[in-house]
């Protein structure tokens, strides 16, 4: 049977009742159509599930009581961040999700010198609200009690200012590069791996890039698209590295 599981943006304490936020509390009553003495998960990000059960369902409001706490061990033990040039619609929601599912701990949108998607801020504020529902969805379906932190989209020249002294393993998607995934050799600290957009990174973004430490990683003979190759370099990084 398929655990259900919800996050909340909340504390959570064992022996509690605990009265689930609006959003939440409408998908658990009107969608999954749960009543009073059902089971469900929740988790808010610390680390832990906590199984509870449904104490009262409303017309306004879900109470739940908290029953239990356990600690979860399925974090990879090795570090990502995936810093991807923003895509236009609904690849970037793909991209946020699977690479919450396949364990990054950060996801940086970029905008870099082919960007098509332009944001104001008004939009950036409300794409990143959208982007963080997505990972915690994500969280929800694959198991995961830490979401990935998803920063507010940055140029890249302000993000690679940002790296200081940041020890991680500098990986640039790039169709020349000639390094494979097998040749690396992470350290504690783990990877920064940057994708570029639908028209791929231009040369100013290459020079960038190369000037901070950045080396090229090359995926295989043919030309992916953004929403591919991302997903891509982070499963054969995690099944030669991390999770496998």
């Amino acid at each position: 049977m398929r655990t259900i599981r919800i996050h909340v943006d909340l504390p959570l304490a064992v022996d509690d009742a605990l009265t689930l936020p609006a959003q939440a509390g409408e998908h658990v009553a009107r969608v999954l159509r749960l009543a009073a003495g059902d089971s469900l998960t929740l988790f808010n990000g610390d680390g832990s599930d906590y199984p509870a059960t449904i104490q009262a369902v409303g017309k306004r409001e879900v109470v739940v009581w908290v029953d239990a706490r356990q600690m979860l061990a399925n974090e990879s033990p090795l570090p990502l961040t995936l810093a991807q040039g923003v895509a236009r619609g609904e690849k970037m929601d793909l991209i946020v999700q699977k690479a919450t599912e396949l364990g990054v701990v950060r996801i940086v949108p970029l905008l870099t010198e082919r960007s098509e998607v332009k944001l104001d801020a008004a939009r950036a504020e409300k794409r990143l609200a959208h982007w963080r529902a997505v990972a915690a969805s994500a969280c929800e379906q694959s198991g995961r009690a830490r979401l990935p932190e998803i920063t507010p989209a940055l140029s890249l020249p302000a993000w690679l200012d940002s790296l200081a002294e940041d020890a991680a393993l500098r990986l640039a998607l790039l169709p020349e590069a000639t390094r494979s995934s097998r040749e690396l050799r992470f350290a504690a600290a783990g990877g920064l791996l940057v994708v570029g957009p639908e028209g791929g990174l231009g040369e100013r973004d290459v020079s960038a890039l190369t000037a901070a430490g950045f080396d090229g990683l090359c995926l295989g003979p043919r030309i992916l698209r953004t929403e591919t190759a991302g997903l891509a370099a982070l499963a054969a990084l995690q099944a030669l590295h991390g999770d496998g």
